[in-house]
């Protein structure tokens, strides 16, 4: 049974979030944020990164999506961090290029301990449906602030905003996979030759 699991509840006047994951799961998902198209690239991560992910998401979505997708993302972040805990023996870096039709994107993480996002992304539309596409950054953003690793999201090329979107969250749960994979030859040391992840 794996030891790597986490559940998170975090409330706020703008939103109220529940996350529960197991890292070393098969990939299923129970999602439900308001936001079909936001569901529909969360599971991307769960299936990808074979990650057991649940998240519960009510939040003003009469104002926008704003609060909730990045409220998500901190959450999801936190999630990752309490299941990890201390990074003693994860492969840390993750890497994936992934395509979709004539869409292709690349995702590179680091389990550094130092939070840090490039995002280099041009829609080609501003939205999918009703759903503003900018606030993926906020996701991203509010994961690497509270998640503690550096994150590369690079969008290659493209020409249909959904394909974009999700080639990105595809890129990103096979990155995660690769970076939290336990490698024995490390013995359950921490890979830095500082010895520490703590940033």
């Amino acid at each position: 049974m794996s030891s790597r699991i986490s559940e998170i509840t975090r409330t706020t006047r703008e939103t109220d979030i529940y996350v529960a994951l197991d890292v070393d799961g098969s990939g299923s998902a129970k999602l439900d944020t308001g936001l079909p198209f936001f569901d529909h690239m969360l599971e991307q991560i769960a299936r990808h990164s074979l990650i057991d992910l649940e998240i519960k998401a009510k939040g003003d979505l009469a104002v926008d999506a704003h609060h909730t997708v990045e409220d998500v993302g901190i959450s999801f972040g936190q999630a990752i961090t309490q299941a990890v805990g201390e990074p003693r023996g994860i492969s840390r870096y993750g890497h994936a290029y992934v395509p979709l039709d004539e869409a292709l994107s690349r995702v590179v993480t680091d389990f550094s301990g130092r939070p840090g996002l490039e995002f280099s992304v041009s829609w080609p539309r501003a939205r999918v449906g009703d759903f503003d596409v900018d606030l993926f950054h906020e996701f991203f953003q509010g994961f690497c602030n509270h998640a503690h690793v550096t994150l590369h999201i690079d969008s290659l090329r493209g020409q249909n905003t959904h394909h974009v979107a999700e080639t990105i969250f595809k890129a990103f749960g096979r990155a995660l996979r690769m970076a939290l994979t336990l490698d024995t030859r490390l013995g359950g040391s921490v890979p830095s030759t500082k010895g520490s992840l703590q940033g």
